[in-house]
């Protein structure tokens, strides 16, 4: 918590506000990890999500919460994401994370044909403590269109702790890199713009890592 003291006072000014998130829309650049994908039958979607949090976890500034009206830093976080199901209906996954990609993967495409299969909404807080609820990074995927921007329902703004990612439909293959619409909603006591940038640049740097990890020796 020392790198948060030298933000409390800027914390202490946003949660007075009655709406203290920034929200910030950016077209992410990442190295095209299609081709990877494919050669080794990942889910495109399932491996940027692996880099993802894997890059979140790396800034202190995303894993800040507030718990009993007190700033804590978590150290981990559950793996969780929307889906939809076979009405066209929302739905939540939930899965328990791995630093193994591989295993990651493959918890994550179960939870997610599981949510997929469920008519009813699965609420993945149920079984939780207000504590172990804090553990969440709130993960959202429009893969239909090129999305501009997007705001999160949010059931009291002053309260809401939890970072919302969302991204849009990636970019038409062309070469060595490819882009998505993305987007960032977080509370500004712990996060400014700057953060986001270096989130940005996290999750091109995870992504090109992995596939430096898996290249054949």
């Amino acid at each position: 918590m020392k790198n948060f003291e030298l933000r409390r006072d800027r914390y202490d000014a946003f949660r007075q506000f009655d709406n203290p998130l920034v929200n910030i829309s950016l077209t992410l650049e990442l190295p095209e990890f299609r081709p990877f994908c494919k050669q080794r039958q990942l889910s495109p979607f399932h491996f940027f999500l692996y880099c993802v949090l894997s890059a979140i976890e790396t800034i202190d500034n995303f894993m800040y919460r507030i718990h009993e009206d007190e700033v804590i830093k978590i150290d981990d976080f559950i793996g969780s994401f929307t889906v939809i199901n076979g009405d066209n209906n929302l739905n939540f996954a939930r899965f328990a994370r791995s630093a193994d990609l591989r295993e990651f993967t493959a918890r994550s495409v179960r939870a997610a044909q599981e949510a997929t299969a469920s008519r009813v909404l699965i609420n993945t807080h149920a079984d939780l403590t207000p504590r172990q609820m804090r553990e969440n990074v709130f993960i959202t995927c429009m893969p239909w269109f090129d999305m501009r921007a997007i705001e999160h329902p949010i059931f009291r703004h002053r309260d809401s702790d939890i970072p919302s990612l969302a991204w849009g439909r990636f970019s038409a293959p062309a070469g060595a890199t490819m882009t998505l619409p993305f987007s960032v909603q977080a509370h500004h006591g712990f996060v400014d713009g700057f953060h986001v940038h270096l989130l940005a640049q996290a999750i091109a740097q995870r992504v090109a890592e992995v596939i430096a990890e898996h290249a054949p020796a």
